[in-house]
């Protein structure tokens, strides 16, 4: 089929149009079935994704209801809704669009600036918000932000809203994720400023500032290594292929091969979730851990390293004359003397600067009608050698 629609609009938003258009001008009437999912695709020539996450919209915004087995058929009731849905869909759009200028008269107002977070639950996000105000607190912006609590629908939904509610820019940690959010994606199609943080999408040009996972496991690696450990297991509770665990892992490996090591796969352990309100001791690194086939450990994130210190306690290990525990950030405030976990610290405030300035360097980019220059910055992380990490003891089994 030749697409008469704009060629820059995703593909899935041209089905969604193009069924809607069909359904309000009632070559589509109410409980009509939809076309099978074959044939959209070959009439979009598109692939079968494409066609299930439009059609998958299409049914949440209540176009059409599905049926298991059978297919999607035209919702009861919905030309009478119509026009209110176009004319909502007509505002998502509007907003969005580039062309849209604010208003002259709002110019002296201050404008929003979204942040869309998975949670705040830890000192690496508190010090990464600081960061964004202090360099937001000095301008005519103020931020709203937005958690996703780590869901891909909360993530989609939250940057709607905020487009809704004429947010001029966003910042967007993504959610852990194999694929990222196709409204991030249309968010570049339609060149509305926005800067991803500590992510980037791989594949897509984009601005972002995040620090060197590769390099943040090489130091890691190296300082556990230097302490005279072997067994080094690395250790993520999220066992979805990311960006960020992927370049950890390698810089891990990284070190292993440089010194001409053998890599040991049962030390990678990333397949396991685990319940940090509860302690379970029949779970696979409780276990592990009991098992002191590993000397010491790496974290990629804070909030498993005090974890893992809690587990080695109730076991009876002592950390770190037994076992040593090395985080990705640090699981303390850092303001205090209670700082005492050895970590990899990345810059969390600085980051948080670095977004904001990228941020409103594009705002006024757009404002003068000028072309969104991307910028990519990769912070160099640092090891802060604090209490947890000790020189490994060759006469402990």
């Amino acid at each position: 089929m030749q697409n008469n629609q704009n060629s820059r609009t995703p593909l899935y938003l041209q089905i969604q149009e193009y069924y809607k258009n069909q359904i309000s001008s009632k070559s589509l009437l109410e409980h009509e079935k939809i076309p099978p999912e074959r044939e959209i695709m070959e009439k979009f020539n598109v692939s079968r994704i494409t066609v299930a996450n439009a059609l998958a919209e299409l049914a949440k915004e209540g176009w059409i209801y599905r049926i298991p087995g059978k297919g999607s058929f035209v919702q009861e009731g919905i030309h009478r809704l119509t026009d209110k849905n176009m004319e909502s869909d007509k505002e998502r759009k509007i907003l969005m669009d580039e062309s849209i200028q604010i208003p002259a008269q709002n110019s002296t107002k201050r404008k929003m600036i979204g942040l869309i977070m998975p949670t705040v639950n830890d000192f690496f996000a508190i010090r990464l918000i600081n960061g964004i105000n202090k360099i937001l607190n000095q301008s005519d912006y103020y931020l709203v932000i937005m958690l996703t609590q780590n869901s891909k629908e909360s993530e989609r939904e939250a940057i709607r809203e905020l487009l809704r509610m004429q947010a001029v820019g966003l910042l967007i940690f993504p959610i852990d994720a194999e694929t990222y959010n196709d409204d991030i994606l249309e968010l570049k199609v339609r060149h509305f400023p926005f800067v991803l943080i500590d992510r980037y999408l791989p594949g897509v040009e984009t601005s972002y500032v995040n620090s060197d996972s590769v390099s943040g496991a090489k130091l890691a690696v190296n300082h556990l290594w230097d302490l005279g450990h072997r067994n080094i297991a690395i250790c993520s509770d999220s066992s979805l292929p990311t960006i960020t665990v992927e370049d950890r892992i390698k810089g891990y490996m990284d070190v292993f091969k440089e010194k001409g090591e053998m890599i040991n796969p049962s030390l990678i352990l990333t397949d396991f979730k685990v319940d940090y309100v509860n302690m379970d001791n029949d779970h696979p690194l409780y276990r592990f851990i009991a098992s002191r086939y590993a000397s010491a450990y790496i974290t990629l994130n804070a909030k498993l390293g005090l974890h893992i210190f809690r587990m080695a306690k109730q076991i009876g290990l002592n950390v770190p004359g037994d076992i040593s525990i090395l985080t990705f950030d640090d699981p303390s405030s850092g303001y205090d003397e209670f700082s005492v976990y050895t970590h990899i610290s990345q810059s969390e405030e600085e980051m948080g600067q670095k977004a904001a300035k990228i941020l409103m360097e594009m705002l006024e980019q757009k404002k003068n009608n000028k072309r969104l220059e991307y910028k990519k910055i990769n912070l160099a992380p640092k090891l802060i050698v604090k209490d947890t990490t000790g020189v490994f003891n060759r006469t402990e089994s």
